[in-house]
Parts: C-alpha cells; sequence; structure tokens
C-alpha cells in the first residue's frame, strides 16, 4: 500500500511542478523622493531655484517572481541617477530581500523638473554656497535619502507579492521629434528654433514605439500595474515647480482608465537626441499643457490599444548583465586650467535671462559653458568608465534592455533591429547617467549632445553590442 502511494505521488510531481514554472508573482510600491522646495533644479546650465511642487516625486519599484527567482525594477523622477547611488541602493536592498544585485534595474525618467543633487554644477554651486557660510538650497542629505526611499520601495513591494498575468503591446506615437538637423551650411545645429528657414532635414531617426508590460491578477483580470516605455525628453515644461513632467499626466489617465489604484511606472526609451520640440510650427520650447498634451496621448495609445494586448502564455522570467568598460575622453591640461578660469567668468555673468533663453538652443555662451563644464567633470575621472547593461527576459518572444545614460535613438533602434526577441524594450539611463552617448557618425557631426558626451565614439556601438550577445544568450529554442 505504501509502495502504490510513494508511485501516485511521484507521477504527480512533475504536473505540479510544470504548473509552478509557469506561475508569476508581482508586487508593486512607491516612496516619495520629493526634495524640499527651494532646492536647485537639474538639466540646466545654470542655477534655477524651485518655487513650489506641481506634483511630487516618486521612486516606483515593481517586482516580479517566478518559481525562486525575483526581479526588481525601480523607476525614479528623477533627471538621472549616479552609479554610487544606484550600487549603494541596489547592494541594501538585495540584503533587505535577498533579490540579487544583478536582478535589480534602479533607472531615471530623466525629468528636468527635479533636484539637482549630484554633477559638476551642483558641485560649483554647492562649494560657493558654502564659502558665503551654508548652503540654503541644499536642505537635506538628498542621495542619502534617495538610497533609502528607493530601499523602501523595493522592500514594500517584496512584501506584497500576488499571483498575476501579463500583457504586452507595442504601438507608435508621432509627436517626437529628433532635435538635430542639418543645416543648409553643411553643419548639424541641435534645436536651430522654430521655423529656420536654414533647416534641411533631421540629423537621425526616432524611436515611436509606445511599449507596455501591463501586470493583471490571475483571477479577476483587473489590471494592478503597469510600465510604460517611450522615448522622448521629459523636458517640456521648464519653469520653477517641482514634477515628473508628461509621465504624471500619463499616470492621471491611466488612472482614470484602469481604477485608482492603478499603479504606472514610466521607462525612457532611447532619446539621448529625442524631444517634443516641432521646428516646423512656431510653438514655443516650454509650455505648461506639452506635459498634458503628450501625458494624456500616451495614455490614449494604451487604453485604445487593449483589446491588441497580447498575454504572456508562457513566461520564462530571466536576466543576465555585463559590465563594460567605455572608455572616457581625456581633456589636456590646459583645457582643463582655461575651463576653471572661463567657467566662473560664465557662471558669474548676470546675463541669467539670456541663458535661459537659450537653454533649448546653440547661441550666446550656452556651448562654451557646456564645453568647460565638460572638462571640469572629466578631470575628475578615471580615463574608463564601468558600466552595466543588464536584459531581461520575459517569454520567447518579449524582453527588456536596460542601459545606462543618454542613448541616441539609432542605438537603441539597433538593439532591436538585431534582437532574436520580436518586442524587444530599451530602456536608458538605467543605474547610471553617463550624459549623452551619441553614435559616431553624431561624433563626426558635433553639436550639442556631442560637445557634452564624456564618452569616446565608438562608446554607443560598444553598449548595443553587449545588448544584443546578451539577448541571444536569454533567446530560447524554440519549441
Amino acid at each position: 500500500m505504501k509502495l502504490r502511494v510513494f508511485i501516485i505521488v511521484l507521477m504527480a510531481w512533475p504536473m505540479l511542478s510544470q504548473a509552478q514554472k509557469l506561475l508569476v508573482k508581482s508586487g508593486v510600491a512607491q516612496a516619495n523622493i520629493t526634495p524640499p522646495v527651494g532646492c536647485r533644479l537639474a538639466g540646466h546650465f545654470y542655477e534655477i531655484i524651485s518655487t513650489g511642487i506641481h506634483d511630487s516625486l516618486w521612486a516606483k519599484a515593481i517586482v516580479l517572481q517566478q518559481g525562486k527567482e525575483k526581479y526588481a525594477f525601480v523607476f525614479c523622477d528623477l533627471i538621472g541617477i549616479t552609479a554610487d547611488i544606484s550600487s549603494k541602493a541596489r547592494t541594501m536592498a538585495s540584503e533587505q530581500t535577498l533579490i540579487p544585485i544583478s536582478h535589480i534595474i534602479v533607472a531615471a525618467t530623466h525629468s528636468h523638473t527635479g533636484p539637482l543633487f549630484y554633477g559638476f554644477q551642483r558641485n560649483y554651486f554647492h562649494d560657493k554656497a558654502l564659502q558665503k557660510g551654508e548652503d540654503t538650497h541644499e536642505k537635506n542629505d538628498y542621495p542619502t535619502f534617495l538610497e533609502k526611499q528607493i530601499v523602501r520601495a523595493v522592500v514594500n513591494a517584496n512584501a506584497h507579492m500576488n499571483t498575476v498575468v501579463m500583457e504586452v503591446l507595442v504601438d507608435t506615437q508621432n509627436f517626437s521629434h529628433n532635435r538635430r538637423y542639418y543645416m543648409k551650411d553643411g553643419t548639424v545645429m541641435f534645436n536651430p528654433g522654430p521655423l529656420n528657414p536654414n533647416i534641411v532635414s533631421p540629423a537621425g531617426p526616432v524611436d515611436p514605439d509606445v511599449e507596455m508590460l501591463l501586470v493583471c491578477d490571475a483571477k479577476s483580470g483587473k489590471a494592478l500595474s503597469g510600465l510604460t516605455v517611450f522615448g522622448m525628453h521629459a523636458d517640456c515644461v521648464g519653469g520653477t515647480e517641482i514634477g515628473a513632467d508628461y509621465p504624471y499626466y500619463l499616470e492621471q489617465s491611466l488612472k482614470k482608465h484602469f481604477g485608482k489604484n492603478y499603479f504606472s511606472a514610466f521607462g525612457l526609451g532611447p532619446c539621448g537626441d529625442v524631444n517634443h520640440i516641432d521646428v516646423t510650427k512656431d510653438l514655443p520650447i516650454y509650455d505648461s499643457v506639452y506635459p498634458q498634451q503628450f501625458g494624456k496621448a500616451l495614455a490614449s495609445t494604451v487604453i485604445d490599444n487593449v483589446s491588441k494586448m497580447k498575454k504572456v502564455k508562457a513566461p520564462a522570467l530571466a536576466m543576465l548583465s555585463q559590465k563594460v568598460s567605455l572608455p572616457l575622453q581625456v581633456p589636456s591640461q590646459q583645457q582643463v586650467d582655461s575651463a576653471r578660469i572661463i567657467i566662473n567668468g560664465l557662471y558669474e555673468a548676470k546675463e541669467t535671462g539670456a541663458y535661459v533663453k537659450n537653454a533649448g538652443g546653440e547661441a550666446g555662451d550656452f556651448l562654451k559653458r557646456v564645453e568647460m563644464s565638460k572638462y571640469l567633470n572629466l578631470s575628475q575621472r578615471k580615463q574608463t568608465i564601468e558600466e552595466e547593461v543588464q536584459v531581461f527576459r520575459i517569454d520567447n518572444e518579449t524582453a527588456i534592455v536596460g542601459v545606462p545614460g543618454e542613448i541616441f535613438a539609432a542605438l537603441g533602434l539597433a538593439i532591436k533591429k538585431a534582437s532574436p526577441f520580436k518586442n524587444t524594450i530599451v530602456i536608458t539611463v538605467c543605474n547610471n547617467r553617463t550624459s549623452y552617448i551619441p553614435t559616431r557618425k553624431a561624433f563626426a557631426e558635433g553639436s550639442y549632445e556631442v560637445t557634452n558626451s564624456i564618452v569616446m565614439p565608438g562608446s554607443g556601438e560598444m553598449l548595443v553590442d553587449a545588448a544584443v550577445d546578451l539577448l541571444r544568450k536569454l533567446k530560447p529554442a524554440q519549441q
């Protein structure tokens, strides 16, 4: 009798195991990362002080689990994240959840109305304030606060897991624009201004894909959370109020459709050379209506195509990562010395209004300020920087790629073209914001993004190669 029972149990085990293999759980949580009003705002080459809060900034965590393996994605409403901060946060989150560090991605949405808390500009203004006694614009240790909030979001998401099913959508939008243009004089210019008669054509592509991973309750089918990915700079509103830009309105619109408890995360697609400015129309660069317009349009793309979403029937979650050593530019000592002299003169100038006007173009001292800041930044770095590329497999058809920095749209498209997966979602500014990462072609053409880049030509292609290699390794054999 015992023998028969043993045989029956042994035969039933493979069936239970197979069902368990397909089971996916997910948890979400967010932590407020809004800085105090009066902090400096990021994304500019002059000092801007925040005067209020339009909407709160968040670190939003999504944890996915299949079997014993877990994966965490954190999306922060910030212009960027540093390798130091993301490394500390990932390590602490791993210690508290046992999720492997290599299974955790910390990304930034690239909002230009978040705090300035790292980099050359921050250090310059902070040190200058301390020379006068105190820095009243840094009321807290924001990096340490940010690390703790990222960890809190991951820990809380990990503590509240539910059985889910996933769906994937890939559609397109057409309101983004490559901001680099060929001009009649043979040069390439960044944001040359509306209705500029010297424009010939865009100097690069855009990635029009709107991609979404929707997570639904396994029993009811109700949408619980989602990750929307789109490649366009979150720099539409300008002004001095803290906020998340268009991802905020994307969230609000999705909540109206899916319910007030719906959890909306946003990942920035490849858009180092892409923004919202349509040079064929005489419109202002910034406007308070733009974030609403673009956020609602993205939400409509998702909502209008809910019926087209493809259910992930055979999830096969897995992740691989690879470190890539990117060579950095090396300024001469003369360039560094000159930069120290010139940058002080530029920052001391009292033409603040002109700098605001030039924020979207290359007139006046804008490019000189960018160039001098880069030299001083590079003078404090080594000759290489180690970056991480991560690839997350959802199933046989869909994968997510996480890359550092602001890669150009053409690089993201190259990853998608070479990927063995039908759907390849590329998220940028992951774990570190290495400034701009242009294509080799763009490096030869110059202009703002190239002037502001700290990596050597070919670095972007190195990231593409690493991503494609990982994608091929993760692609399961066809059944």
